[in-house]
């Protein structure tokens, strides 16, 4: 009797405790048929010196990288999209994170602040079993990298008088988050999340590989990935006096033509310093 209810006592435990949840292994079996260990080893390439004496021209850009784009879609790869690439990097302290109101990296933003942007309010629909009703329900959801659809980019292009080259430089880098109705759960626009230091970031984005679709072989970086510019994306700013945006002065069909234009510009300029 005393063994039974032992047994009886062991089994209501289990139930109580519910289905166990599989944990990963610590020592789980390699993935792949060979060690891979170049991108622990990897480092960026430091840029050339670029003295202002040799400033010849500068233009400041702004421009969107849209990862629903064909082109873009390795942005948004579910094992390691760039979104939690950034995240990880702001909290592991690698990189601070800076008000998104202010592109000039004077407003850093604290741990309270980052982790703020990190959830969002959603609602959700809510079943009752007894009485048969849906009833709607607000909660706080944790953050899901889907919510980043785009990455915002401050670059300069200059003229390099010595190499006779125009060059870019990647100035910061800010992820875009989908903004969603608290009501109705309609995506209704979109929110800076924060500003980035790209030159104090590619360290970190050197060491994080991005999905190739020609050659799993070839492991590129995140690095190499802003460097080589392998993105499609879509200029909404150059600097002018009015420190306005394209879409303050244009809208649809035009404003795409103007980021074109803007886009253009840049090439023409060089193309007209030549004689041939």
């Amino acid at each position: 009797m005393k063994t039974l209810h032992s047994i009886l006592s062991f089994g209501l435990a289990l139930c109580l405790a519910g289905p166990a949840v599989a944990q990963p292994l610590a020592d789980a079996p390699r993935d792949r048929a060979y060690e891979e260990i170049t991108f622990e080893e990897r480092r960026a390439i430091p840029y050339d010196h670029l003295r202002e004496a040799d400033v010849f021209w500068e233009k400041r850009m702004w421009r969107v990288i849209d990862f629903k784009e064909k082109m873009n879609l390795p942005f948004a790869y579910p094992k390691l999209p760039l979104a939690q690439v950034l995240i990880d990097a702001v909290k592991s302290g690698e990189v601070t994170a800076f008000n998104p109101l202010s592109d000039e990296f004077d407003i850093p933003y604290t741990s309270e602040q980052v982790n703020g942007k990190l959830y969002r309010v959603d609602t959700i629909t809510v079943f009752d079993p007894d009485t048969y009703e849906e009833t709607k329900q607000v909660v706080n959801s944790d953050f899901d990298p889907v919510w980043v659809s785009k990455l915002w980019i401050k670059e300069d292009w200059i003229f390099d008088e010595e190499t006779s080259t125009i060059v870019c430089r990647i100035v910061g880098i800010a992820p875009v988050r989908e903004l969603v109705d608290e009501a109705s759960g309609i995506t209704i626009g979109d929110e800076l999340m924060f500003w980035l230091h790209y030159p104090s970031l590619r360290e970190f984005l050197a060491t994080k590989p991005v999905f190739n679709n020609f050659n799993d072989a070839v492991r590129l970086s995140w690095e190499d990935v802003f460097e080589m510019r392998l993105f499609s994306s879509y200029i909404i700013k150059e600097s002018n006096v009015y420190d306005r945006t394209v879409e303050n002065y244009a809208t649809g069909i035009d404003a795409v033509l103007e980021s074109e234009r803007l886009k253009e510009k840049i090439f023409k300029f060089e193309h007209e310093l030549w004689e041939f």
